[in-house]
């Protein structure tokens, strides 16, 4: 399957240098660009792309505005892609607001191009950026200095099991599925269906919101091990 993608970046050159890396991969079709958020969001319903590789701060409409645009569409709107935002450090602070509101992931804006290619791959498959351990660190500071109103959350983690809490623990720990089978020494479908069974459980989208959940229940805390 061919992963339709768009870009929405104010800098011309980086939508241009986006978009000749993204095209030249047989698997990725680059079906639109746009130079503002508001813009992004008319493309993005427009051309109906799989991942939406989203700036943070842009005219007219920031990134997290037109990622919560997007994610959370007007009624009538049936396609809702995949968003992985692009930032920099000293914007992580709106990542993490788009992390809640359904953004899959993001990348800084200076990574080498194989992973930006293998980062629109794994988005478009369903699966959250969150493995790099900066990523991890970024979020657990975030979930501290920024809590969420809490709703007894838990109250919804009594409804997993044992086992199911233990990988909840792990994915926000930023353990792939093969390194959570290895640890708890289970077959790797095996943990992609309890993985899905947490995700049902607490009305999750994905591991990304997951791993905000786990932070936010105080399932794990910043700088334990």
């Amino acid at each position: 399957m061919t992963i339709r993608v768009i870009i929405v970046d104010d800098q011309a050159m980086v939508r241009a240098g986006f978009a000749a890396l993204l095209s030249a991969q047989s698997d990725i079709d680059v079906v639109g660009e746009a130079a503002d958020g508001r813009a992004g969001v008319e493309v993005s319903r427009s051309t109906h792309p799989n991942v939406v590789l989203m700036d943070v701060r842009m005219p007219e409409m920031d990134g997290l505005a037109a990622a919560r645009a997007i994610l959370s569409p007007p009624p009538g709107v049936i396609h809702v892609p995949k968003v992985l935002m692009l930032t920099t450090f000293d914007v992580d602070d709106y990542v993490y607001e788009a992390l809640r509101a359904g953004a899959s992931g993001f990348l800084l804006k200076d990574a080498p191009p194989a992973d930006l290619i293998a980062a629109v791959r794994i988005v478009a498959a369903g699966e959250a950026l969150l493995a790099p351990s900066v990523t991890r660190r970024l979020i657990a500071d975030f979930a501290t200095q920024r809590p969420a109103p809490r709703k007894d959350p838990s109250l919804r983690l009594k409804g997993l099991t044992p086992r199911e809490t233990e990988v909840l623990e792990l994915i926000a720990r930023g353990l792939s599925n093969r390194e959570i089978a290895e640890q708890l020494v289970l077959a790797e479908q095996t943990v992609k269906t309890h993985i899905g069974r947490v995700l049902a459980k607490l009305a999750l989208r994905d591991r990304a919101q997951a791993v905000i959940f786990a932070y936010e229940s105080g399932l794990v805390r910043p700088g334990s091990s």
